[in-house]
């Protein structure tokens, strides 16, 4: 009779325990320490009298940028420790636990992707309950199927990315925006029970058929914060910046994009679009000297006096006029100011639009 009950009890407190642990989701932003963070920025900095492994650090309690002391590739940095969930989902598969990378050059694969896929990289995790979206700019990452997330080749040039963490149900409309973007998967494992919408990106069996052919909308963090996400389908035919994102944020945009690009597109003072766009020829990041936009691989950009700040994943170029891409954007003060600060140069237009505030950093 006793051992009976004894059994009973332990079976009770055995399922309340699996209950319990099912309730917290380790599916989130995470920074050095392994903390928990509604979202993040990080800027990995180019080789400067180093390995080219260091990177700055922003989240909402920073007030802009702070350099970490780990390397990008350290097993117990802000990557490693946010991509836990997949690299331990590697070594051992766990039930409703769902993953996405992709990327137009893909880890896996010595080419890259199709022109038809957007230009874009980024990594999707998500349980039932919480998931993030990493966006970034860095091809071959993260590394595939391997703890090694970081890709050597990475080191060369700067890099940017994007951690907000989401409740479950905002991956529907993650998954909508990838679809414009036409994003390349090039692993997943997105469970049947998940969101088709995100199922079919990771397939590479769904893409826009009708227009318009791009998609603007605002995703809401786990803490309530909003980002406002915009993606271009291939058929949109313009430039992200200066076809779509300018038109919504009705300010002039300096932009920073690759600096070893074929075709670049120059500024754009013209009177066809609602305010100018400027591109960015070289960063500064405090505390460290300035550095070329040819070292830099990073896509971001910042509305005059940083209002508002994105990091994106598409350069200002011809060719990239008929690829998708997007933008996640934020209005947060710190970091608008933290972006707009790091101008060091930028490109006039050869004509300058009338009243332009374009005169007010100096060249």
């Amino acid at each position: 009779m006793e051992m009976d009950r004894y059994r009973t009890i332990m079976r009770f407190l055995l399922i309340v325990g699996v209950l319990f642990h099912g309730c917290e989701s380790d599916v989130k932003c995470r920074n050095d320490n392994g903390d928990e963070v509604d979202w993040y920025i990080l800027y990995k900095l180019p080789p400067m009298n180093d390995d080219g492994l260091s990177y700055a650090y922003m989240d909402e309690s920073t007030n802009g940028w702070v350099f970490s002391r780990e390397k990008i590739n350290s097993k117990s940095g802000t990557l490693a420790n946010t991509l836990k969930p997949l690299l331990d989902f590697y070594d051992r598969k766990t039930e409703g636990f769902g993953f996405m990378l992709y990327n137009d050059q893909p880890a896996n694969s010595k080419y890259a992707a199709p022109s038809s896929f957007g230009h874009s990289k980024g990594v999707v995790m998500l349980d039932r309950q919480t998931g993030v979206w990493l966006s970034h700019s860095t091809p071959k990452f993260p590394t595939y199927g391997s703890r090694d997330f970081w890709p050597n080749s990475g080191n060369v040039n700067a890099q940017t990315f994007i951690c907000v963490t989401y409740s479950y149900d905002e991956f529907k409309k993650i998954g909508l925006q990838l679809m414009y973007i036409h994003a390349y998967s090039y692993d997943s494992d997105i469970p049947t029970t998940f969101h088709n919408d995100l199922r079919c990106v990771a397939q590479r069996s769904c893409y826009p058929k009708k227009e318009p052919w791009f998609h603007v909308t605002t995703l809401t963090s786990m803490e309530g914060r909003n980002f406002s996400t915009f993606a271009k389908y291939k058929r949109f035919g313009d430039d992200l910046y200066s076809g779509l994102i300018v038109n919504y944020l009705e300010q002039d945009l300096y932009v920073k994009s690759w600096g070893k690009m074929r075709r670049p597109l120059p500024s754009n003072c013209s009177t066809s679009i609602p305010h100018s766009v400027y591109n960015v020829t070289e960063v500064k990041v405090p505390g460290r000297k300035p550095f070329s936009d040819t070292v830099d691989h990073s896509k971001w950009c910042v509305t005059s006096g940083g209002g508002w700040a994105c990091i994106a994943d598409m350069n200002r170029e011809e060719s990239q006029m008929d690829r998708g891409g997007g933008a996640i954007c934020t209005n947060d003060v710190a970091v608008g100011k933290a972006f707009d600060a790091m101008i060091s140069k930028y490109k006039q237009c050869k004509r300058e639009r009338p009243n332009s505030d374009a005169q007010h950093r100096e060249l």
